[in-house]
């Protein structure tokens, strides 16, 4: 039921391809909301302060803001750079003052910044699959690859944050000769499997392939190696896989099988050797994980802010 008595929320979900911003007290509270393209920062943040402004003035004063956004980015609130868009490789993005340029309109409310695979992971803890978890991923496999989660029930960041579409992959190029697209590193796990590198391969979108298309058995093929080193390197207790790729269900038995295979026994844990389903599982809040984790976010931000 809405909810007069608790503090009004703006999530903002920057993705590289469209900004998603939800205001409310929470999932079951949501007063206005909004999505449009990801273009320019000047057009982007500009539309984003404009419905912000309108919302508050039809809704009442927002109490914090918390947005997940691509990246890479910079997380630490001590830092000099904290909350810009760093070395990004969308155009036009790079050293972006995201949170600057929200805190010019909005300088006395608690902003909270993290990576959108973050934000998303923090959501599915709070209301979705990772409920009851301290250790877990959320992997996104859409327009880029990334991920995030939690380790010990805390968000992982470290040097900056977790970039986990850039690991790199064994790749033969007897069976697979694309090269990759990643203008970093080519064959990593972003630059084969991502959206835009099956459209490249295939030369086709990735939605207009058919299910037995050989396109889906090479993508879960890399995703399950990508899932065999974060297993034995993160021992998740759940891994939750979303994004626009990961709309073709699918994908989600040939990875499993995949990983077990790979794996071959030596992860000895019924989660893996006989609760695969429900060990590699899809987003229980689907498409808007990653809105409803920036309103997490912006929760835990004013949480910190009021206690003693």
């Amino acid at each position: 039921m809405p909810s007069t008595s608790r503090p009004l929320l703006a999530g903002i979900e920057a993705g590289g391809t469209k900004f998603v911003i939800l205001v409310g007290t929470g999932p079951d509270d949501i007063r206005a909301q909004t999505r449009f393209p990801t273009t320019t920062p000047a057009e982007t943040l500009g539309r984003t302060l404009a419905f912000l402004q309108q919302a508050q003035t039809q809704h009442g004063p927002l109490a914090a803001i918390g947005i997940g956004s691509f990246g890479p980015l910079d997380p630490h609130p001590n830092s000099p750079t904290y909350g810009h868009i760093t070395t990004t490789p969308k155009p036009g993005w790079a050293h972006t003052d995201f949170v600057g340029t929200l805190r010019h309109p909005f300088p006395h409310i608690p902003i909270a910044f993290d990576t959108d695979v973050n934000a998303a992971a923090r959501g599915e803890w709070r209301w979705g699959a990772a409920q009851g978890l301290d250790t877990f991923i959320y992997l996104t496999i859409g327009t880029g690859i990334g991920g995030g989660g939690m380790v010990q029930g805390r968000l992982m960041h470290g040097l900056i944050h977790p970039e986990m579409g850039h690991i790199p992959l064994a790749r033969d190029p007897s069976q697979d000769p694309f090269p990759g697209i990643c203008p970093f590193h080519r064959d990593c796990l972003e630059g084969l499997a991502s959206g835009p590198a099956i459209e490249a391969r295939w030369h086709r979108p990735a939605p207009t392939l058919p299910p037995d298309h050989p396109a889906w058995d090479l993508e879960a093929h890399y995703l399950a190696q990508a899932l065999h080193t974060f297993i034995c390197t993160l021992s998740p207790q759940r891994i939750i896989m979303g994004g626009g790729v990961m709309q073709q269900t699918h994908l989600f038995p040939r990875i499993r099988h995949l990983v077990q295979t790979s794996l071959n026994g030596y992860i000895q844990h019924p989660s893996i050797l006989h609760h695969i389903d429900d060990y590699i599982v899809p987003p229980a809040l689907g498409q808007q994980a990653g809105a409803y984790g920036a309103l997490a976010l912006a929760a835990e931000a004013l949480g910190r802010e009021s206690a003693p």
